[in-house]
């Protein structure tokens, strides 16, 4: 059985004593071993909640990183300067980056790839906007982004990734995807690894829903039998995190 993943993605939130003082308070209500637990926070915080979180169950990512090992990149950060500082995950492609920076499926992919070479774990983010919902896309958003965003890897590559269906309409919105919804892209995505890459890669990815996650919805969402655990966004910068832990 897959374990559940819970992962809280801080955006660009928190000053250094706000960040340092959350995490010791989240340190004590979340360090579990019944999920996986991460919190992915701004580049400057990095170490601090890495050292903070030593020792427990909890793991620290990034909300980013370029696909080049090095070069002329300014204000960028690599998978190799991630992995030498002991952060195992990796936010790529989350909708923010793909609609303010403008990242593109090629990019993404890169990103993935980069980082599993590097030994990081990529939580590749996809998902469609409210437009392409109403216009009844979905799918076929989903399915381009998902074959772009995995292109170039083997199976034994889909098994140590994670997938974030996040759906655009319905991060930082208050608007929750249902779990029927929410399900049916779940489904749909590891039907689609299943078809390109066999039965065990897509019965060992984990595949998270993110959009307004909160305490309230946890728990319906987490229990549909495709759905994961969660890439949680405004929900993770509070104490009822926990709740959401502990669904």
């Amino acid at each position: 059985m897959r374990k559940k993943l819970i992962a809280g993605n801080w955006k660009m939130n928190l000053c250094a004593k706000e960040a340092e003082s959350f995490t010791k308070e989240m340190k004590g209500t979340v360090n579990t071993d019944a999920a996986d637990v991460v919190f992915c926070v701004p580049y400057v915080h990095l170490s601090a909640v890495r050292d903070i979180l030593a020792g427990t169950h909890i793991k620290v990512g990034a909300q980013n990183m370029h696909y080049a090992e090095d070069g002329a990149y300014t204000g960028e950060i690599s998978a190799k300067m991630l992995a030498s500082m002991d952060i195992p995950y990796v936010i790529v492609g989350h909708s923010e980056r793909r609609e303010y920076f403008k990242e593109s499926d090629t990019e993404v992919n890169l990103k993935a790839l980069t980082a599993l070479n590097s030994g990081l774990t990529p939580i590749i983010c996809i998902g469609e906007t409210s437009k392409q919902r109403k216009s009844k896309r979905t799918f076929n958003v989903i399915r381009k982004q998902l074959a772009f965003a995995i292109d170039e890897m083997s199976a034994e590559d889909i098994a140590k990734i994670v997938i974030a269906y996040e759906p655009v309409w319905a991060i930082g919105t208050g608007e929750t995807a249902t779990k029927e919804q929410a399900e049916e892209v779940c489904a749909l995505i590891r039907d689609e690894i299943k078809a390109a890459h066999g039965a065990a890669a897509a019965d060992a990815v984990r595949i998270l829903y993110g959009g307004s996650v909160s305490p309230d919805n946890a728990g319906e969402l987490f229990s549909m039998p495709n759905i994961d655990g969660g890439l949680v966004g405004g929900a993770s910068l509070k104490s009822t995190f926990e709740k959401v832990v502990h669904f």
